[in-house]
């Protein structure tokens, strides 16, 4: 499990170390860096998949996604003596991501490439240090794998550090071009697991949705992100996972009603016999919020659990009626992943406070600046460049 995120630099976020549990509930108004949060995860699920530059040059390179307020806010800016300046930076300029897990941690630096003429990709973000550690937080004594520049330093067997790589492309991570079985095991573990963890926030129900189409299906064992293979992984749970959760989370949202898959020619569909009509609807004839709820509750019940689900503003287009079922959902979920819920649903984020091993943050603006309320914030130490 996750235990600490960090974020530094990018976008409203310009300092964060916040504790996870279980379940993390993160809420707050327009504005307030929900969405920040959610891409600065996804950005670190992009590194082990080795496309975090190409991500942060459709965000608009990493001029564009950079904390655009000063570098350092005074005493006397915040107690509303003087205006907000802007002031000429001493420190690099760097986008931080990272995490701690109960064994593992993994944190990136990225900054702006070296000037070249001859170069027309000046504007991509360069990779200037990585590192990985065993425990809570980075030190010199728990390091297990480090990049500086080109250069890939891992911890042997024998407790020597040793270079497997001097000539990485600073557009490449050791994440992906150090991990090995041999020499370092605890990087290819890593990055495994990482590449394991599931986001869902582009889930379509509109009219032209995938997922309203009959789709070629085999064994799904998980959704994909837009939900196109609705039927081959509600077909799959109901083979080789649990059906009876399925069945009850259905009737708990839509009491009376069941969901079953045809399948014809080798295409599968949906369809959905609800209490009181003669014949069973199409799924392309379900209203966005009961399609959006199949989807969630098919990504929630996936007879393989991801390590990580992160659920960003699950609650789109779903009627009030149904956020109890959803925190259900979740809940149960939460027992089998770690989960994240990006939301501004009330309901949902009240329904979810009760259950087991859960934090829960609002987050806010001061000064520009996305920040919690942490009374006791995780320890957490940046690699050098």
């Amino acid at each position: 499990m996750i235990t600490t995120l960090a974020i530094s630099g990018y976008r409203s976020i310009r300092d964060l170390a916040m504790p996870l549990d279980r379940l993390t509930l993160v809420t707050g108004a327009n504005g307030s860096g929900k969405s920040s949060l959610y891409r600065a995860i996804r950005l670190l699920a992009d590194v082990a998949q080795g496309r975090v530059i190409g991500v942060l040059a459709q965000e608009g390179g990493l001029e564009s996604t950079l904390w655009a307020g000063p570098e350092a806010v005074s005493r006397a800016v915040k107690a509303g003596d003087h205006p907000v300046q802007g002031t000429v930076r001493k420190g690099r300029v760097a986008l931080k991501l990272g995490f701690s897990s109960e064994d593992y941690g993994y944190a990136i630096d990225l900054g702006l490439p070296p000037a070249d003429s001859t170069s027309a990709f000046n504007h991509d973000p360069a990779i200037k240090a990585e590192a990985l550690w065993a425990g809570e937080s980075l030190r010199r004594a728990n390091e297990i794998a480090s990049r500086r520049g080109p250069t890939v330093q891992v911890l042997s067997e024998k407790g020597a550090r040793a270079i497997v790589l001097s000539t990485l492309a600073d557009f490449d991570s050791m994440m992906t071009h150090a991990a090995d079985p041999k020499s370092a095991p605890e990087l290819l573990e890593i990055r495994d697991r990482m590449r394991s963890w599931r986001f869902y926030d582009h889930l379509r129900t509109d009219r032209e949705a995938p997922a309203r189409r009959p789709q070629v299906g085999t064994r799904t064992l998980t959704l994909a992100g837009d939900g196109a293979d609705l039927a081959a992984a509600f077909q799959t749970i109901r083979e080789i996972g649990n059906p009876a959760a399925l069945d009850a989370a259905i009737d708990d949202a839509f009491p009376g009603s069941t969901v079953s898959v045809c399948v014809t020619d080798g295409l599968f569909s949906l369809q959905m016999r609800q209490h009181g009509l003669l014949r069973p609807l199409s799924v392309a004839e379900l209203s966005d919020g009961t399609l959006r709820y199949l989807l969630l509750a098919v990504a929630l019940l996936t007879p393989r659990p991801a390590p990580l689900i992160v659920l960003n503003e699950p609650e789109t287009s779903l009627h009030p009626s149904l956020l109890p079922p959803l925190a259900r959902l979740i809940a149960g979920a939460a027992e089998r992943s770690q989960v994240i819920v990006v939301s501004h649903a009330r309901g949902l984020i009240e329904a979810l406070s009760g259950a087991p091993e859960t934090v829960a943050y609002d987050l806010r603006k001061e000064f520009g600046e996305t920040v919690i309320d942490c009374p006791d914030p995780p320890p957490w130490a940046w690699p050098k460049r």
